[in-house]
């Protein structure tokens, strides 16, 4: 939904951190996978390297490095713990953090990613900044590979965030006016699947979230209602979405696909009367993304491609944060989608249509005694718009981004990445966990 994709980046483990730790492990592997030579004859003893010994420290701290348009550079460290199984998978990631952020000053996170089965999985995150942020969130998923009758996805969040931007409604908004808000949100979602067989899904999703949408914090950009006082969802909004889905999936695998196609339809309506709901909309859309290797050829390359279309048929003062969007480093089914060369949320309107393709190419690994890691690189273009009506042609106004992704991939639960993508309005780096669809 909507929602989770903006307190994603409160989710992201770096890319780097990840990699570093997996590459001081791996050092750690070679070491103790070298056969012992017999022992040397006795020698006047040496001192030990004690605590000067990395390949003796129970974690190593790495540089913390994240990257957005809207919130800047964050700098910090970042001690990584990583569990494993017999079979050399990771199972847990324990990552608490010290950062630097130049509009929220000092703070720190804790971080719990937990992986019991490839069917499983479940998260914990806290944080808290000097100024403005604060974050929690609980979420946990059972039946992801629909080997049973039911699957089940549950989410907890409270998030108040200084980073969102609003440019006002429509395809052609200009970066010029900008503006900057604070958003404070509780929510809960609950998503039932009834999977009728492995490859279709009847699909249910009830949220609840209060939104409280006030004044902007960010030096040097004008706060919302100072430039748009008259837009729907300023202060606080009360919502109870209901929504089906329909979904199509024969993908290899949820997290790490390398071949299949997923597909889903839905339909929903937020509020059905007043007393629960201040806002009552419509929204119906189509989610597509498929993945193809290429054999022979480029061996080690797939081309994964994604297209999803949103529509609010009906409502009347919507609050904008509800409608349609496009812009930002992930896609979110039913919710904003993917434009790597601008900022979350760039361009809103009520309907959006979104596509975009990659050429994911596994360039080199390495092994771990956490894992094995494969490093992809992806050259990807990606192309999206808004509109007011639904009968607007899709493909009239694109706005278009191309771009390089830098993934690390340690199977069968964990990717990192790094995007970096150009538009109009120039370059745009972003980095977070998961594929960004």
């Amino acid at each position: 939904m909507t929602i989770k994709s903006r307190v994603r980046r409160q989710l992201r483990l770096p890319l780097m951190a990840c990699l570093l730790a997996l590459a001081h492990t791996a050092a750690r592997a070679a070491d103790l996978d070298t056969p012992t030579p017999p022992p040397p004859a006795p020698a006047a003893p040496a001192s030990s390297g004690g605590w000067l010994d990395v390949s003796t420290w129970p974690l190593i701290p790495v540089p913390l490095i994240g990257a957005d348009p809207d919130s800047g550079v964050t700098l910090g460290v970042l001690p990584v713990w990583l569990h494993t199984n017999d079979q050399r998978e990771i199972t847990r990631i324990i990552a608490p953090d010290l950062l630097y952020n130049p509009y929220f000053g000092v703070g720190t996170d804790f971080r719990v990613f937990e992986y019991p089965s490839t069917d499983e999985q479940w998260s914990m995150v806290a944080g808290i900044k000097q100024r403005v942020e604060r974050d929690a969130d609980y979420e946990f998923e059972k039946g992801r590979l629909r080997e049973t009758n039911w699957s089940l996805n549950t989410s907890l969040i409270f998030d108040r965030s200084g980073v969102p931007r609003f440019y006002g409604i429509g395809n052609s908004s200009l970066a010029g006016d900008v503006t900057n808000y604070t958003a404070s949100q509780v929510l809960g979602q609950v998503q039932v699947g009834y999977n009728l067989n492995h490859t279709w899904q009847l699909q249910y999703t009830m949220r609840a979230r209060r939104m409280e949408v006030t004044a902007g914090t960010l030096k040097k950009v004008p706060t919302i209602e100072s430039r748009y006082p008259l837009v729907n969802g300023l202060g606080v909004t009360n919502e109870v979405l209901n929504q089906v889905a329909l979904v199509y999936d024969t993908r290899d695998d949820p997290t790490i696909p390398s071949r299949g196609t997923q597909w889903v339809a839905y339909a929903g309506v937020n509020g059905h009367d007043a007393t629960i709901s201040d806002s009552i909309y419509t929204v119906a859309g189509l989610d597509a993304r498929t993945f193809v290797p290429i054999l022979g050829l480029l061996p080690d390359t797939i081309i994964a491609a994604h297209l999803a279309a949103r529509y609010l048929p009906s409502g009347h003062k919507i609050p904008f944060f509800d409608l349609s969007s496009v812009g930002g480093g992930e896609s979110d089914i039913g919710g904003e989608q993917l434009l790597r060369g601008f900022g979350q949320g760039r361009f809103t309107d009520r309907n959006s249509f979104a596509t975009t393709i990659e050429l994911r190419h596994r360039a080199f690994s390495f092994d771990a005694a956490a894992s094995h890691v494969d490093i992809e690189v992806a050259p990807f273009l990606d192309m999206g718009e808004v509109s007011s009506h639904t009968g607007a042609d899709p493909l009239s106004g694109l706005h278009k981004v191309v771009g390089i992704g830098v993934r690390g991939i340690a199977r069968p639960s964990v990717v990192g990445y790094v995007d970096m993508g150009y538009g109009t309005e120039g370059l745009a780096v972003f980095t977070g966990i998961n594929y960004p669809f």
